[in-house]
């Protein structure tokens, strides 16, 4: 047995093996429905106690953070049993009442930290007794950067950092390399739209892409066999002319009453503005860029499976190098890092030059995963007391594998200081917590991006700098003009971003007598980059066919979301109202809260336990193991983490959760010197080529250059016009160089060889066409001199 490693804090309720105790989940069966961009997901998991006793099995997984989950049943034999959604303490105590009486009871909550991370009670599961749990929710697809829709089943979940000194502490997590996880799954997806579906993408291998009908609106896709817990279930769904804006509109249910949420019709709107050509062409060379970088020790684990020696913090050092020469002169910046502790470059942002730019590489070069834990919420406090700078929009980019166990703490502190920056996360790895990075950025006027399976980080991370570089969208409003005696509601929260390309959502409760025939309009109006501008969509208030209540419920959710936060802001008022309202339209939705649960109970069920009811806790799959972390002892010994709570206290047993480090302890990442201190790896050619780009955007003709090239230096001397300056030249065969060779990866130095050409410009040499002839001669290109922006 080795002991647990959790950074700064070391909590061991006792260390077992799979292979020591029987553990009743044998399989879970994963339905997904996809139309247009919304999900319904069904999940079953199959349970049966082979053990001599009855037990009580506790499992602890991730969800969606902004799923709704709105179903939750149990069949247990022939019975079914149907859970309702109850006041949480309320939903405990029955639990533990039922168990106590020899009932059998199902128990389904929110983690109070994280809205991403639930935990399922099983209890009383009589010996050689099968049970089966049948779980539902639903949610929206997010876009990314290239227009697909992205769809994740967290079958990870990483154990969560919890600072030091916090009041609370997180659920249990119980985690095991994924070749022991000791349950099956299975995945379907079912994928319909109005527009053809063009492909699916996965991390995961998966069966062919089946069509079920000829205009290939509808089609079907199943995880092939074999599938390991060593990633996230992600899927890619693409559609044709995918920024087509939609409203749909939801009949409310017949039995609600009429005026209150699930009684009304809900209309969904999805807008994707499109930003006038002009506007986007002139992307701003002002702000002020704050970079903050997990520098845990989980960031030293592979970033993916099939390229072990890539880590993710090596990954982000590359990405911080792009971003650092995409800048533009007279910009200002800062790098913070962080862990158990944080550190900053410099003690605030500085001015975007030469110097400044060197000093900041330099220290990027030395970053390692050596920080400890994940305390994001300090570097974070530390960055919003410093003052901003005057006509320098702040824009902040998070980088993190998103193990941390005060996620609400932390997304509240970004809210509260939305009107002074922008926040762009990245979730870095397998198992980052989606409440988190969504949450960052939603919350942050920003955008979120995900970086798993093969993903490469640096055209994501280059994708959200173009947002942060396009304008700010200003004085944003929404008006509707609808028929006389209907109204709408908003339930969404307030849109405080808007970027090109991008869906903007839209709920609102539509109240009144609607016509069917009737059409109504909505109008989002803007200001971009001074100019008044606008995006409106007509749509037929006739509510759409089977959809059943998937609408309300995202709407029930929103509308949670938006109560759970305006309750936290109020902590310390003594105010039950906000909490109050969470639990009546939670409980009238069939959707869950941080302050309700879904309870049920097998009332058949009531002879009397004999003998002791023994606790299992399920393990989740980790992101460690033999095949994707370095350190020795992670391969040896899975560890879990056991409990034997009292069954009279329904507060679930909680442990400070593991932080896992994954290849610090064994050795460093690259090559060392005779010292021992670590050293980076050779760059591939077009991270070595972009090192040597100047702060003003030029090159040097040195021998790195020519290197970079693939070329020795009386090459590149040689076939120099002998009227043009040496820097022109290096210059010009860079840009000849990226446009000759690099077209595939053209997202992510585009911006670095914006800022090349606005400098060559600026020179204005003679000459300039003979030096791409020239070029074009030396490097075997072809490349035309209207390419390179000159």
């Amino acid at each position: 047995m080795f002991p647990c490693f959790t950074g700064m804090m070391v909590n061991c309720c006792g260390l077992l093996t799979a292979q020591k105790e029987p553990v009743p989940l044998k399989s879970i069966e994963v339905e997904l429905q996809v139309r247009d961009h919304v999900a319904t997901v069904v999940s079953t998991l199959n349970y049966e106690n082979k053990e001599d006793k009855p037990v009580e099995a506790v499992f602890v997984f991730p969800l969606p953070g902004d799923a709704a989950v709105c179903h939750f049943s149990a069949k247990v034999g022939q019975t079914h049993i149907v859970a309702e959604v109850k006041e949480k303490q309320q939903a405990r105590e029955e639990y533990d009442d039922a168990l106590s009486s020899g009932q059998q009871a199902f128990l389904l909550e929110e983690s109070d930290q994280s809205p991403d991370i639930f935990s399922l009670s099983v209890g009383s599961l009589p010996p050689g007794e099968s049970a089966s749990i049948r779980l539902e929710y639903v949610t929206e697809l997010a876009v990314q950067a290239d227009d697909g829709l992205r769809f994740c089943l967290p079958a990870v979940l990483n154990p969560r950092y919890q600072p030091q000194g916090s009041e609370d502490v997180s659920v249990q997590v119980t985690s095991v390399p994924a070749s022991l996880v000791p349950y099956s799954l299975s995945f379907s997806a079912r994928v319909s739209s109005p527009r053809p579906v063009s492909k699916v993408e996965s991390s995961c291998s998966l069966e062919p892409l089946q069509y079920l009908n000829t205009d290939q609106t509808q089609a079907m896709v199943k995880l092939a066999a074999g599938h390991k817990f060593d990633r996230d279930v992600e899927l890619l769904i693409y559609y044709k002319d995918a920024h087509q804006p939609t409203a749909v509109v939801e009949a409310g249910q017949a039995s609600a009453k009429p005026g209150t949420l699930m009684g009304d019709p809900v209309v969904m709107v999805s807008l994707y503005p499109e930003f006038p050509q002009s506007v986007m062409s002139s992307l701003a060379s002002c702000g002020e860029f704050v970079f903050l970088l997990d520098r845990s020790g989980s960031m030293d684990c592979s970033i993916n499976n099939s390229k072990q020696e890539e880590t993710r913090i090596s990954s982000a050092r590359d990405t911080l190098l792009l971003l650092l020469k995409s800048l533009s002169m007279g910009c200002y910046f800062n790098i913070y890092s962080f862990g158990s502790r944080f550190e900053h470059i410099f003690p605030k942002s500085v001015e975007y030059n030469e110097k400044s730019m060197k000093k900041a590489l330099k220290k990027v070069e030395e970053m390692q995963a050596d920080l400890g834990g994940t305390e994001i919420l300090k570097p974070l406090e530390h960055i919003y007391k410093q003052p901003c700078i005057p006509k320098q929009p702040r824009q902040l980019f998070v980088f993190t594998d998103g193990e941390v166990g005060n996620t609400k703490e932390v997304i509240d502190l970004v809210k509260k200081n939305a009107g002074s920056h922008r926040c762009f996360s990245f979730g870095i790895g397998e198992g980052a917590s989606s409440a988190l990075i969504n949450g960052l950025a939603k919350e942050g006027g920003g955008h979120a991006q995900f970086i798993t399976g093969t993903d490469r980080m640096q055209p994501k991370v280059m994708q959200s700098l173009r947002f942060a570089l396009q304008p700010a969208v200003e004085d944003i409003s929404v008006t509707w003009d609808l028929p006389k005696g209907v109204s709408a509601t908003v339930l969404s929260p307030p849109i405080t971003a808007i970027f090109q390309g991008q869906r903007s959502l839209i709920y609102a409760q539509l109240t009144g007598q609607c016509l069917e025939a009737a059409e109504g309009c909505v109008m989002v109006k803007y200001s971009l980059a001074g100019h008044p501008s606008q995006n409106q969509l007509h749509f037929c208030l006739k509510p759409a066919e089977d959809t059943g209540l998937t609408i309300h419920r995202l709407a029930a959710r929103t509308l949670i979301r938006c109560l759970e936060l305006e309750d936290r802001s109020n902590r310390g008022q003594q105010d039950e109202g906000v909490k109050k309202k969470v639990v009546e339209l939670s409980i009238q939705s069939g959707v869950s809260s941080s302050f309700t649960a879904f309870i049920a109970v097998n009332k058949d069920s009531g002879e009397s336990i004999q003998g002791p009811l023994a606790r299992r806790n399920i393990p989740t799959p980790g992101f460690y193991g033999q095949t994707l972390c370095s350190s020795p002892r992670m391969r040896l010994v899975p560890i879990m983490a056991c409990s034997s709570a009292p069954l009279n206290s329904r507060m679930i047993q909680r442990s400070l959760p593991m932080k896992m480090f994954c290849g610090t302890a064994g050795k460093a990442s690259g090559r060392a010197d005779k010292a021992g201190a670590p050293q980076q790896p050779l760059r591939e050619p077009l991270l070595q080529l972009v090192s040597l780009q100047k702060a003003s955007g030029s090159w040097m003709l040195e021998a790195p250059l020519a290197s970079a090239l693939g070329k020795t230096s009386d090459e590149v001397e040689k076939l120099k016009p002998a009227s043009v300056n040496k820097e022109v030249w290096a210059t010009i065969l860079a840009l000849i160089w990226l446009h000759g060779f690099k077209m595939d990866v053209k997202e992510e130095w585009e911006l670095l060889a914006m800022k090349a050409a606005s400098w060559l410009r600026a020179q204005n040499g003679p000459c300039v066409t003979e030096c791409v002839e020239a070029g074009n001669a030396l490097l075997g290109c072809s490349v035309q001199k209207d390419a390179l922006g000159l």
